[in-house]
């Protein structure tokens, strides 16, 4: 069963994190690298702050992460703040890890007095979609066609 804490408790993962990140939108973001990325996960100090980042663990393994911006992409900040960087290792994908971290970040947003959270995918629409997400916008990013997608934040009910 995993276990879901901040990245900054356990900055140990950022390394991983980073390179999984990289690896899976630097289509979108061409200056993506390894190095930026930690340093950026350094800014990410807590729950009730944005930015922050909320990892998914199996004992001390890492199995996904979630992050809460500002901005995420330079080319649409007309829209704030984001879901951003939904990540589930492929290993771990159909288990229901990804919906639970979406709402994790919904209810952090919630409990920030946020009334609406805003994310973009390329090819993600359905997933999100039956979460609750409306799609807001289509945009061009870097020859990629994405939709900007927004929800109001839902409190997290206790199991």
């Amino acid at each position: 069963m995993a276990r879901y804490v901040w990245l900054s408790e356990v900055p140990q993962h950022a390394q991983q994190l980073a390179e999984w990140h990289v690896a899976e939108w630097t289509s979108l973001i061409p200056a993506f690298n390894v190095a930026d990325m930690i340093t950026e996960f350094a800014t990410h100090d807590g729950d009730m702050k944005i930015p922050t980042t909320l990892i998914a663990l199996d004992q001390d393994e890492l199995l996904g992460s979630v992050s809460l911006l500002e901005n995420d992409h330079d080319d649409i900040r007309a829209y704030s703040p984001w879901l951003a960087s939904l990540y589930v290792r492929p290993a771990s994908r159909g288990t229901g890890l990804g919906i639970e971290l979406v709402r994790r970040c919904e209810d952090v947003a919630y409990r920030l007095g946020i009334e609406r959270l805003y994310l973009y995918t390329a090819g993600q629409e359905s997933f999100y979609r039956k979460l609750g997400w409306r799609d807001v916008a289509t945009v061009s990013l870097r020859a990629v066609c994405a939709t900007v997608m927004d929800v109001a934040p839902r409190r997290l009910m206790a199991a």
